[in-house]
């Protein structure tokens, strides 16, 4: 008998029943009205595994972090991408420094003389509302200055400043004044990662990029939300990574 693809997924699913586990369809249509679906990417070139350093630094820091490899791999290359470009270098939502530290070292490597600041609270998420799907606030707060700095130390990594606290509230005005050519943010909530984007974009260098952490999950749906918002606007190109990332590339004035 021939198989139909409706024979097959019920086959799949009675192997993976007889295993004790249940198979769900994931809704197309969930967290607070975004559309959400599994994404499986069917491309399959891994340049991470080809660069010895990469995979280094990221085996020494992936326990300090909640972003996957291939997410740190883009903050890797990106910034390779904006050496020549005016400014410092910014984290906001550090929690225990991986990706930060991982920015740091690469920063080094690329010759960017320039220190990254990293801003987290050390207390947890802040700034949750009704935007927001899950966070409530207070969460991830497993986390502090001596880690990171322990962290760095290991890798050997000094042009770091750790700003603790609310950004921007009460660490913006921390960082020096001048141009801006780089900024990760990593801060869960709609709120949080709008009043970033809206201190940081003022002060980005025309071809520095802006990349957001959560974008495209359900978990984080507020974020993915306020990043929608910031498209058809000029002087910017958003794009939507399917994995995890939203950059923002500054096209002019």
């Amino acid at each position: 008998m021939v198989k139909t693809s409706a024979n097959w997924r019920q086959f799949a699913k009675g192997i993976i029943r007889s295993f004790g586990l249940e198979v769900r369809r994931i809704p197309r249509f969930s967290a607070g009205h975004t559309p959400v679906e599994d994404i499986h990417p069917y491309a399959d070139y891994a340049p991470w595994l080809g660069d010895d350093e990469f995979l280094m630094v990221h085996e020494k820091i992936r326990n300090h972090t909640l972003v996957d490899r291939y997410r740190c791999w883009e903050l890797w290359t990106l910034l390779a991408e904006v050496r020549s470009v005016a400014g410092i270098l910014l984290e906001v939502g550090v929690w225990r420094g991986g990706t930060g530290v991982l920015l740091a070292y690469r920063a080094l490597q690329l010759g960017i003389d320039s220190p990254i600041f990293l801003c987290d609270t050390f207390r947890g998420v802040v700034k949750a509302s009704e935007s927001d799907t899950f966070y409530k606030g207070g969460e991830h707060a497993d986390a502090s200055p001596e880690i990171v700095e322990q962290l760095a130390e290991k890798l050997g990594v000094t042009r770091i400043e750790i700003l603790p606290g609310i950004f921007p509230d009460e660490t913006g005005s921390l960082i020096p004044p001048g141009p801006i050519r780089f900024c990760h943010i990593d801060v869960d909530t709609h709120d949080s990662a709008a009043e970033c984007f809206a201190w940081v974009w003022p002060r980005l260098s025309p071809g520095g990029v802006i990349v957001f952490d959560d974008y495209g999950f359900s978990l984080c749906a507020g974020v993915t939300r306020f990043v929608e918002s910031l498209r058809g606007q000029p002087g910017r190109v958003v794009v939507h990574n399917l994995n995890g990332h939203a950059v923002v590339i500054k096209t002019g004035m």
